[in-house]
């Protein structure tokens, strides 16, 4: 080996050259040749592993493989071969110049560590695309995990990297850095609290993948796309992407979707205030006029037949309507609302649906209507929603009644000349 690696030395000195000059260029010519050899041996290396990966994948009936060659594994694994010749050949190449190949030594060793870690780190991408394509874990915070053996994989690499740079051994190291144990858990803080985080929101199912989320405090409302070490990733529904810290999700309160979307409808609650002077007690004319409404028909002839008996028997004075017991327009109005809604297509009829009066406010009565649609996809379920009052609010003047809204502009130029000028007459006195 020794004659080799000193051919051009002794060709050198046989011509007169100094034996320095000739050390030098020896070095030189033997690198050059070296570092030749090892491009095209890793050239062809990196051709064939990924060649028969490649065949592999595409014979194989399992997606790993594949996996395997789409985050560059096999072309990480050929340089191993050309790094441990390279290795091998510093002694020969540098054998006149010590320091020198302490240097390269400890470059090729610091760089093995690096390739260690691409490897590390393909196969661990891997491992993740892989268990993303699970059923059972597609909604699983994988990138969390594989975050954490990347971030310790890391350390370990760059504290190896730093023993062999200074030459002390790796428990050493590894000691003295206990003592800078504080000063690391400052440094990684939102590191372990994502991690603790991500553990916990993965045990309590909390957050999966694919929810749609609120969180007002960060103003994200959307669908998650990502969760890893440190931040959670939604799509806001006009499409831009809100960060999270991670572990705000278990030291803040947000709203997650999912509790409807996996139940068998989407909520509906959503009032119409009618004016209450426009509430009234129904004559029985009004009732034969109502009796036209196909939907309640046949509860205006039950309901009146039995009002009336119960008035007959009771002998109660109807000179006045107040008196005993009378159907009222809101009334049969929101008995309209509730057949109309049990016989809509589109309303879940298995769960919830109510129709009632809040609190009279300034503004007038409040009718809400509390019921749950088929369709939980976002646009159906406004068009559904948005049928059902289109509707009922056509329907609000056929009880006699009025929905209220604020007065506009041209609430004024509707007042009449007659009004108007006996206005003025008396500003005028």
């Amino acid at each position: 080996m020794k004659k080799i690696s000193h051919w051009v030395y002794n060709l050198l000195v046989d011509q007169g050259l100094s034996e320095s000059w000739a050390g030098t260029i020896n070095m030189l010519v033997l690198s050059i040749m070296v570092l030749i050899v090892l491009f095209v041996l890793d050239f062809f290396l990196r051709k064939m592993i990924i060649g028969i990966f490649t065949r592999l994948s595409r014979s194989s009936k399992t997606h790993f493989d594949d996996l395997l060659v789409k985050n560059k594994a096999p072309r990480n694994i050929a340089h191993i071969i050309p790094l441990v010749l390279a290795y091998k050949a510093i002694p020969a190449i540098f054998r006149d110049f010590p320091n020198t190949e302490l240097f390269f030594i400890k470059t090729i060793e610091i760089f093995g560590i690096v390739l260690f870690l691409w490897i590390v780190r393909s196969l661990l991408h891997t491992v993740k695309d892989f268990l993303k394509t699970l059923p059972s874990l597609k909604d699983k915070p994988i990138d969390s995990y594989i975050q954490v053996f990347m971030i310790f994989a890391w350390a370990m690499g760059l504290f190896y990297a730093f023993s062999i740079i200074s030459g002390v051994e790796l428990w050493k190291f590894l000691t003295a850095l206990g003592t800078a144990s504080a000063v690391i858990i400052l440094i990684f803080k939102d590191t372990i609290l994502g991690f603790v985080a991500s553990i916990q929101v993965s045990i309590n199912d909390m957050v999966r993948i694919g929810d749609w989320i609120t969180f007002e405090k960060y103003g994200a409302d959307g669908d998650v796309i990502e969760i890893n070490l440190a931040t959670v990733k939604v799509q806001n529904f006009d499409k831009t992407i809100t960060t999270i810290p991670t572990y705000a999700l278990i030291s803040d309160s947000f709203k997650n979707w999912r509790g409807m979307s996996d139940s068998g409808g989407r909520r509906i609650k959503r009032a119409l205030i009618i004016k209450q002077e426009s509430i009234k007690f129904l004559t029985k004319e009004n009732i034969e006029s109502l009796k036209k409404i196909e939907l309640i028909r046949e509860y205006l002839t039950h309901r009146s037949s039995a009002i009336d008996s119960f008035n007959s028997e009771n002998k109660v004075d109807k000179s006045l309507l107040i008196n005993g017991k009378n159907l009222t327009n809101v009334g049969v109005f929101r008995k309209y609302i509730d057949t109309y809604i049990n016989s809509h297509s589109g309303i879940n009829k298995e769960m919830t649906i109510m129709v009632r009066h809040l609190e009279p406010s300034p503004q007038g009565l409040p009718i809400e209507l509390y019921a749950f649609s088929k369709d939980k996809r976002w646009a159906n379920y406004e068009y559904i929603m948005a049928d059902i009052f289109d509707h009922l609010l056509a329907a609000i003047p056929y009880f006699e009644l009025e929905g209220f809204e604020l007065p506009s502009g041209t609430t004024f130029k509707a007042v009449p000349q007659s009004f108007q000028k006996g206005k003025a007459t008396q500003e005028s006195r």
